[in-house]
């Protein structure tokens, strides 16, 4: 129920004030919310399989948005920001999706 919480509260509060993003970060902002998410949906996993820990989720949801934005910065510094960018979003959506399917197949059975 936290990351559902959570998640709702932050949208929200990006709908209503509506932050402006240095141009600085811009790049790794949807990166980060990407890992974010996958963190979340991880979340909903652990708490549809009754093993739920907000230990683990606040270390899991921290450490996967430092290192995906760890991981874009670096391939800035190498040149080849975009492609690693990618590669970070297609693996953590993969994740995502694989979280997903799990939960559908416990609470549908298919």
């Amino acid at each position: 129920m936290i990351p559902i919480v959570g998640l709702v509260v932050g949208i929200v509060l990006g709908l209503v004030f509506q932050p402006a993003i240095p141009l600085g970060l811009q790049p790794y902002v949807p990166i980060a919310i990407i890992a974010a998410l996958d963190a979340v949906v991880g979340a909903l996993r652990a708490l549809s399989e009754e093993r739920f820990d907000d230990r683990v989720f606040v270390i899991s949801f921290l450490s996967n948005v430092l290192i995906a934005a760890f991981m874009v910065y670096l391939g800035d510094q190498l040149g080849v920001g975009a492609q690693l960018s990618t590669g970070v979003i297609v693996v953590l959506g993969i994740r995502i999706f694989a979280n997903a399917a799990a939960i559908r197949r416990r609470y549908l059975h298919a």
